[in-house]
């Protein structure tokens, strides 16, 4: 335990949570559920979620990571109130393996995506130096994502190299200094792109679709998107959380640190919305087109622009970088369990976390909707399967039996686990220990029955 690597600073593992919470949580996933959903009422609602549900359980999961300072599986055994903690529940860190695995085998492949749109538009294959139409982009998007399995390939495989360059570091200095270079520079990005976006001329129309509330689009499959969303935004349920604060140090403030985190991820993923929504408004391109929203629509946006094709690599750039600072960590998730429970050297488990990924997950995700198109689970293709499963079944049943793990088996030392450092804010405390104890796993059940039947049933 003594020579475990910890976090240099509070600042680097704000980063370091930051870059894996935002992600395509909150530049792909976001702002095409908001166009989804009428827009300002999706908004809102997301962030009382995030209050209501995403800041509880960011410290649930920060007490049961750094309690042993240990892997996500065994971070659900020891002992508590001097008994041994039942085997059984390392079930939990099980669970949240399998979703971390779901995720990356779809998510590496977004990745391939973006890598593939800079290529083909600093190639010229896809011009955007005069206007272009919405059919001339979904063509595109079928030739060059959907039914391009080899270079979709190619693409998501140096996606992978980039990340094992940077996971051989170490699982605290990799990510660490990956996290401290690249969110400022994402930010920067960010912040650009709002400037440009907010100076356009139907800028007001898109602004208001994006945060003047609706009332009439609240519905139960908003409240199922937005509960699915703050869990998917925040890493949760997949054993990040729990991994990333098994580095942090006992004299760090868990209660600030899981409030800031969560509050970062929240601006953030308002802020992406102001990358696309005035623009899209600006050039009559409809806010409702879903999952290809960035890949089918933007670049219409981008055409009309001056210096579109600057515009797009920079976008797209933006979305890689966040990518990155979100798949570093869930990697290093299987690959610290692989280390510590396996007693498998680094770079060796590097190799069969992230190749063996790629050969089960990322292969068939990308054949999808091509080669292996045929195939279905649960009457999805693989790669919404993998999305779906993951989401729907794995973070969030992991989120609930974490709750209840921490609020009936951990009891007084989860509270005494954020006790370090917080500066005896034991009110705080003990109201949250109560809330998660008591109505969170209400709440997460809930969304979960309705998330399921919704997906699977329905």
């Amino acid at each position: 335990m003594d020579a475990r690597q910890t976090w240099s600073s509070q600042l680097t593992y704000i980063l370091a949570v930051a870059g894996a919470t935002v992600g395509f949580g909150a530049t792909w996933r976001f702002p095409y559920l908001v166009g989804q959903n009428g827009g300002g009422a999706y908004v809102l609602t997301f962030c009382i979620a995030m209050i209501v549900i995403g800041i509880p359980m960011i410290l649930v999961e920060n007490a049961i990571g750094r309690r042993l300072y240990i892997n996500s599986v065994d971070a659900f055994g020891g002992m508590t109130n001097g008994k041994k903690i039942n085997k059984a529940w390392k079930i939990v860190g099980w669970m949240g393996l399998c979703g971390a695995f779901g995720i990356m085998a779809y998510y590496m492949v977004i990745g391939g995506w973006v890598l593939n749109y800079i290529y083909n538009i600093i190639f010229g294959n896809l011009n955007l130096t005069s206007v272009v139409s919405a059919d001339l982009t979904a063509s595109f998007y079928d030739k060059s994502i959907i039914n391009a399995p080899f270079a979709i390939s190619i693409a998501t495989l140096v996606f992978v190299i980039i990340n094992f360059v940077i996971l051989v570091r170490g699982a605290v200095a990799g990510i660490e200094k990956a996290a401290k270079y690249l969110m400022p520079i994402l930010f920067l990005l960010m912040i650009g792109m709002v400037i440009r976006n907010l100076t356009l001329d139907g800028a007001l129309e898109g602004i208001k679709f994006y945060l003047t509330p609706d009332f009439s689009k609240i519905s139960a499959k908003l409240f199922i998107d937005v509960l699915g969303q703050v869990f998917f935004a925040l890493s949760l349920g997949f054993g990040v959380m729990i991994t990333l604060s098994s580095f942090v140090r006992k004299d760090e403030n868990l209660v600030k640190t899981s409030v800031i985190t969560g509050v970062l991820n929240t601006l953030i993923a308002v802020v992406a919305g102001f990358m696309i929504f005035p623009s899209l408004f600006t050039f009559g391109v409809a806010p409702d087109s879903g999952p290809s929203l960035v890949f089918k629509s933007l670049p219409i946006v981008f055409s009309h622009m001056f210096a579109g094709e600057f515009l797009a690599v920079a976008f797209f750039s933006l979305l890689m970088i966040a990518a990155l600072t979100t798949s570093l960590p869930i990697y290093e998730v299987l690959i610290t369990v692989l280390e510590e429970k396996f007693k498998i050297k680094r770079l060796k488990a590097i190799f069969i976390t992230l190749g063996g990924i790629f050969i089960l997950g990322n292969i068939p995700s990308l054949m999808a909707t091509n080669l292996l198109s045929d195939v279905t689970v649960f009457g999805k293709n693989i790669f919404d399967a993998y999305d779906a499963i993951s989401a729907t079944i794995f973070f969030v049943l992991t989120s609930l039996l974490c709750a209840i793990f921490v609020g009936w088996v951990l009891g007084d030392e989860a509270k005494k686990e954020i006790l370090f450092g917080s500066n005896g804010a034991h009110k705080i405390i003990n109201i949250w220990f109560f809330y998660i104890k008591y109505i969170i796993p209400f709440l997460i059940l809930v969304v979960f029955v309705s998330s399921f039947y919704d997906n699977f049933i329905k």
